[in-house]
């Protein structure tokens, strides 16, 4: 019997590489869990940040807000450009093949590139100053491409029977688009929030020119950092090293939670259609 020795070896690449990466991720979140639980202190959940404390919670708080707010204005505005991309727009259209080619772009481009566009839009020309909402209009246009991508190519991954069995029962096309495509797409559409989601939760650049980095709840106009820019600023300080540790491993646990609630919902969509 002849042995494929290129065969043989890709497949023990691919197993090395599996192992490698594996390692790198238990030695890393081993590494953040054990200092994050030696110097872990309930004094870090407190309503208020002091010296002392370095609460974490008022970031917490600003954090949930961002990704609440930012996906609210974002999310919508993806999936209807999605559906318009794919269901209505002329195929070899130039105007179209554009707006693919800029929304690639943009999903691409560096996070301080959007917070230099925030700073110099929402806070300096629109006047909303160093403030939340500022943030999170910066961060809503910066995951708006990842998710309009995601919507389109789970619109464009549903079978086209499906469609076309809707029509034929008398279904208007907005019907069908509503009733029969988006719900049948809808994991892959959340499987593109989940990325957003992880973008919004572990952004810092853009929000230190936007958000600002104050250690209170903030209001709409007022400045406030989120869980990442705590992390950067007591990190940086370097007054309470084993605090950032503990910060840390409770923002991997807040991100694991989130993506373990969306691919429960995901899969029960999936099982529902």
């Amino acid at each position: 019997m002849k042995i494929d020795f290129l065969s043989l070896f890709l497949a023990w690449a691919m197993k090395c590489a599996i192992v490698s990466v594996l390692c790198v991720f238990g030695i890393l979140m081993g590494f953040i869990f054990y200092n994050g639980v030696v110097n872990f202190d309930f004094s870090l959940f407190e309503f208020a940040y002091n010296s002392d404390n370095v609460s974490l919670f008022p970031a917490m708080i600003n954090t949930l807000n961002m990704v609440l707010f930012a996906l609210l204005i974002a999310t919508p505005l993806g999936i209807f450009g999605a559906v318009f991309l794919s269901q209505y727009a002329k195929r070899g259209n130039k105007i179209i093949k554009v707006i693919r080619t800029a929304t690639e772009t943009l999903a691409g481009i560096p996070s301080i590139v959007y917070g230099l566009f925030g700073y110099l839009a929402f806070v300096l020309y629109f006047g909303f100053r160093i403030s939340l909402i500022s943030g999170i209009l910066t961060l809503s246009i910066m995951i708006l491409p990842l998710i309009l991508r995601s919507c389109e190519e789970a619109i464009n991954g549903i079978d086209s029977a499906y469609k076309e069995a809707a029509l034929a029962l008398g279904a208007t096309k907005i019907r069908t688009i509503f009733k029969v495509i988006i719900p049948s797409a809808m994991p892959g559409i959340l499987a593109g929030i989940i990325l957003a989601i992880g973008k919004i939760v572990g952004e810092s650049a853009a929000l230190l020119y936007t958000a600002g980095s104050v250690a209170k709840v903030g209001g709409a106009l007022d400045s406030a950092r989120n869980l990442s820019v705590h992390l950067y600023v007591i990190s940086s300080e370097g007054l309470h090293i084993g605090k950032a540790y503990s910060t840390a491993m409770v923002l991997i646990i807040i991100v694991f939670c989130v993506n373990l609630c969306a691919n429960i919902i995901a899969k029960r969509f999936a099982n529902a259609s």
